[in-house]
């Protein structure tokens, strides 16, 4: 016998990976050329040189047996240290090595946060669209999910948001830039944001955390900045991963940041790494600590996905699809030509275009399309999206 639900979990994939695995078979099927596989988001843009570099320069020069060594539990103190001081000179914070556990990305750190921070009964709130493995990571800690929809420029539904809050909250999840959509909160929804959490703090006495999903911080365009949640808010725990601003995402490297202003931040951390031994997330790899380390200060080359940003929006809109226009990520979210997105991307496939229906980010009637992908592969798309579009005409 095993367990039912982790079954469940591992014999059907996320509709992200269903739709990457099967394109891979269509391709050998049908040739590479013939598929547009707009599913998962694999950074296309190569790692900044300082990675490659890095990398050589510590495998030919460093012992071995220190390298490849295990770190202590929550991550190497100088690596923790290294990242706290980058974050307080971008942006006026007090992190000391004590606030950083590293982790194999943030889908571990939002796993471990969610796990250090939940008692039972706890509810926590994810904001639609999200990325689907919140309602896993939450449920597997015992919690209970709860969802609330976005307004017409994709920002937080504060009316819902309201309603939504209980005596039974324990953290909102905010991920901004987002993924599926590309878009980035404003200040003002931040500040608002903010301002609603201190309240209901007050009224049910006791914190009420945010947890700020930021793997796509640094993939901003047009010169948009990303409000930094703990400048406005002290219960914050951030969970930050290195995979696209480094392009990555196979190596599995970030970090949480328990914001030292936060209620009872030291217990807060503690069970933080509390949470990472009983998940078995303790000793993050230790090469790739060190060389993010190094490389604190690179930044990607958004330039490439800019383009295609515009190259895609415009395509689309130009043919006649709504998008939504992203100032961040590299995620594109067009709304489907029919109320089911998971029929549309279906019909979708028939073109060879691999669009995620946005049922599973609680935003039916909208498909994902990531352009984390070469420009080549945009501009061939485009008669097909005019063909898929067309059919609908008919």
């Amino acid at each position: 016998m095993v367990n039912n639900e982790m079954y469940a979990l591992g014999s059907k994939r996320s509709v992200i990976r269903e739709l990457f695995e099967y394109g891979k078979i269509r391709a050998r099927e049908l040739g590479a050329d013939k598929v547009f596989d707009f599913s998962i988001g694999n950074p296309s843009v190569p790692a900044p040189t300082c990675v490659n570099e890095t990398i050589t320069r510590l495998v030919c020069d460093m012992d071995s047996t220190l390298l490849h060594g295990y770190t202590s539990a929550q991550g190497d103190e100088g690596v923790r240290r290294v990242i706290a001081e980058n974050l307080n000179k971008r942006y006026a914070t007090s992190f000391a090595a004590s606030n950083i556990y590293m982790t194999c990305g943030a889908a571990a750190g939002l796993a471990i946060s969610i796990r250090a921070l939940c008692c039972e009964g706890d509810e926590f709130i994810i904001l639609a669209p999200y990325f689907p493995e919140y309602n896993v990571f939450i449920k597997a800690a015992g919690g209970t999910p709860v969802t609330v929809g976005f307004d017409k420029s994709f920002q937080i539904d504060f009316d819902a948001l309201s309603g939504a809050i209980t005596q039974h909250t324990k953290a909102v999840i905010v991920n901004s830039p987002n993924n599926p959509s590309g878009v980035v909160y404003s200040k003002e929804t931040i500040e608002k944001l903010t301002t609603l959490l201190k309240a209901c703090e007050e009224k049910y006495a006791h914190p009420i955390y945010v947890i700020a999903d930021e793997p796509y911080r640094e993939l901003v365009y047009d010169d948009v900045q990303v409000p930094f949640i703990p400048s406005y808010y002290a219960d914050t725990l951030v969970c930050y991963s290195f995979s696209k601003t480094l392009s990555l995402p196979g190596e599995r490297i970030g970090y949480i940041a328990v914001n030292p202003q936060a209620s009872d931040s030291e217990n807060v951390y503690f069970a933080v790494m509390g949470a990472g031994r009983a998940l078995g997330y303790i000793c993050a790899p230790a090469l790739f600590q060190r060389v993010v380390a190094e490389c604190i200060e690179a930044h990607p080359n958004t330039s490439a996905y800019k383009e295609n940003r515009d190259l895609l929006f415009n395509g689309l809109k130009n043919i006649g699809l709504e998008c939504v226009h992203p100032n961040g990520a590299f995620y594109l979210f067009v709304k489907a030509l029919e109320p089911s997105a998971e029929a549309f991307s279906n019909k979708a496939k028939e073109f060879g275009l691999l669009l995620v229906p946005g049922e599973d980010f609680a935003a039916g009637g909208w498909v994902r399309v990531a352009y984390c992908v070469s420009k080549d592969t945009i501009l061939r798309s485009m008669p097909y999206f005019k063909q898929l579009y067309d059919s609908y005409a008919k």
